[in-house]
């Protein structure tokens, strides 16, 4: 009940106070959001955390002046792989094989499997794929930060080709796909804070099949 109550909280905050979120409070979602669940266990995404002011203007200016952008006290930016390649697949088992302690002989079949289900997709596909990986480990930084009592706002109004040239994720084979602004609401100055949460009733929401 104790999350249920947090999850009611929980809103995505118009503006925020600008003060910071302890730093091991940021470790604790971050944390959360690597250890989200993962198809294939793979994390086909990277997460960017930007505290730099500057840089935080600018994509403020990407994301059509959303005042959370520069009043958060950090900014994630959630980017997917463009395409899934044979690197990524040859470097998982090797992760894989290290932390489970097995050799990478011993994966040959798991490996066959990622190969023929992801290198035989066009690299649109593939990023498409990843991009939906990327709104499992959002909704687990939701509720991560939830859970610690701070703010977290997830953003799709931006720009992602300004993003990526802001922050040269194209160089890295990455687009940016969501934002969240972790930081306090301004209860003064958002007028939603104290608004009830409207979501629907459980007898209209949720159907079972018996």
């Amino acid at each position: 009940m104790e999350l249920i109550k947090k999850l009611n909280w929980r809103y995505a905050a118009k503006r925020m106070t600008g003060a910071k979120v302890p730093k091991e409070k940021v470790e604790l979602v971050l944390q959360a959001i690597r250890l989200s669940a993962s198809s294939f266990g793979l994390q086909p995404y990277k997460v960017i955390v930007i505290e730099n002011e500057e840089v935080r203007k600018k994509l403020q200016k990407a994301a059509f002046n959303q005042p959370q952008i520069t009043e958060s006290s950090q900014v994630l930016v959630f980017a997917a792989f463009e395409n899934i390649t044979e690197k990524h697949i040859d470097d998982y088992m090797e992760l894989h094989a290290q932390v489970r302690g097995v050799s990478i002989e011993s994966l040959a079949g798991f490996k066959k499997r990622l190969t023929g289900t992801l290198l035989s997709k066009i690299p649109a596909d593939n990023f498409n794929w990843a991009a939906r990986q990327v709104y499992i480990a959002l909704g687990t930084g939701l509720i991560a930060a939830a859970n610690e009592g701070i703010d977290a706002v997830p953003m799709e109004g931006f720009n992602p080709d300004e993003f990526d040239e802001i922050l040269s994720l194209k160089e890295k084979g990455l687009k940016s796909v969501v934002i969240m602004a972790l930081g306090y609401r301004d209860e003064t100055n958002d007028p939603l804070a104290h608004a009830a949460k409207v979501r629907k009733e459980k007898k209209d929401f949720i159907i079972n099949v018996d």
